[in-house]
């Protein structure tokens, strides 16, 4: 389902898991029960459509900057959410009626996520294949393809759920059956290699060419990424987790971090940096740069925290820079002698990734653009972003 082509088959599988799931669908709200009213299932389906839209609603708004960046891993997600939906709709008819209104209402929220994340992800891949400027030809095409093989997906199932009749070889055949689906479709979005440098993608790109010299094509690097990551992370060549990361965050959150940093180095070291000078530092460092970032050290529990902190006007390019020193940042932060950096420490460690980075930015933009990659397109913000305004003193959405 992820281009011009690629769903024939997913589509297909997914028509006859539908055709199998309906049947169950009719028992659950009321067909063949002498106890079912009209008003009941008349309720049930306001019930439905209701909880359905709510969730369209709050999901567009927590996640609806994610979708463009992590298309691939909602274009996935949206699979699941459906083919999740269809087994909670097999599994309605054997619960009791209590049951069964939450568990179709549930049903319900995952259909309507599927909705959102499909539908927002599937336009970002069409952007990205219609590469000639030809986006309206492309979806004329791939809405002609879906008619055709929906069509013949329910043909064939119509066929199918005549033989079908047993609870057990509705399931069996319904599990295969999605099971493939979500292998085919898992394949299908791996095949993907997107030109636009998201966090994951960033992290791989970076960590390879600075430890090898050798620059990622798509391709390469479309093989190397993981389809469900985890938010803000960041990784050395795709491998363990070095530390968290957030960009775009608002101006307070960096205090705060700073301010817990130095409370809890001075448990454990002494120091005579208070959060007034630290941020004086901070905004000495990054005078000159678009951004600002501040990491709050790893402790026994929980791995380090960068906050990447935008100017105003910060361009899609230092907003890359911002995440690249962060990369480097967490990397020598991982191989420092001491375990408990205290803010000078840490300050140093930001120092010497930014003055790296600064040292090869304008040869490693060129190695990227020479390679395909799309630089002038901000992929890295995955929530509410903020930016600041120093002359001002006024913060930004």
């Amino acid at each position: 389902m992820v281009g011009e082509g690629a769903n024939v088959s997913t589509d297909h599988l997914e028509t006859l898991s539908i055709g199998i799931s309906h049947g169950h669908v009719d028992v659950g709200v009321g067909v063949g029960d002498s106890t079912a009213t009209p008003t009941a299932a008349l309720l049930l389906t306001i019930l439905q459509e209701s909880t359905g839209r709510i969730a369209t609603i709050l999901f567009a708004h927590k996640l609806g900057t994610a979708l463009e960046p992590e298309c691939k891993m909602y274009r996935l997600a949206a699979d699941v959410f459906n083919d999740a939906a269809m087994i909670f709709d097999c599994l309605s008819p054997a619960l009791p009626r209590g049951p069964r209104t939450v568990l179709l209402s549930a049903s319900s929220v995952l259909r309507a996520l599927c909705g959102v994340a499909a539908g927002s992800a599937k336009a970002s891949l069409s952007a990205h294949f219609a590469r000639w400027g030809n986006l309206g030809e492309l979806n004329a095409k791939d809405s002609s393809q879906e008619t055709i093989i929906s069509l013949l997906g329910m043909l064939a199932g119509s066929v199918v759920v005549s033989y079908v009749s047993s609870p057990l070889a509705t399931w069996s055949l319904l599990i295969v059956l999605l099971s493939i689906h979500l292998a085919m479709n898992h394949a299908a979005v791996r095949a993907v290699s997107m030109n636009t440098l998201n966090r994951q993608r960033a992290n791989i790109v970076f960590s390879h060419l600075w430890e090898t010299g050798e620059t990622l094509s798509l391709k390469q690097t479309s093989g190397k990424e993981r389809i469900f990551e985890r938010d803000g992370a960041l990784r050395w060549k795709g491998g363990h987790l070095l530390a968290f990361a957030g960009i775009g965050s608002p101006l307070q959150r960096l205090l705060d971090l700073v301010s817990q940093s130095i409370s809890t180095s001075s448990k454990v070291v002494d120091s005579t940096m208070d959060a007034a000078m630290a941020l004086q530092r901070i905004l000495g460092l990054f005078e000159k740069e678009e951004f600002l970032i501040w990491c709050l050290p790893s402790t026994d529990h929980s791995l380090a925290r960068f906050c990447i902190v935008l100017k105003e006007n910060a361009s899609p390019l230092s907003q890359l820079k911002g995440w690249a020193c962060s990369i480097r940042a967490a990397r020598d932060l991982e191989h420092s002698d001491s375990q408990h950096q205290n803010p000078e420490e840490m300050l140093k460690i930001v120092q010497t990734a930014v003055a790296a980075i600064n040292s090869r930015w304008i040869a490693d933009v060129t190695k990227l653009r020479e390679a395909g990659w799309d630089l002038d397109m901000s992929s890295l913000e995955t929530g509410s972003s903020f930016r600041i305004n120093l002359g001002e003193g006024k913060k930004q959405m």
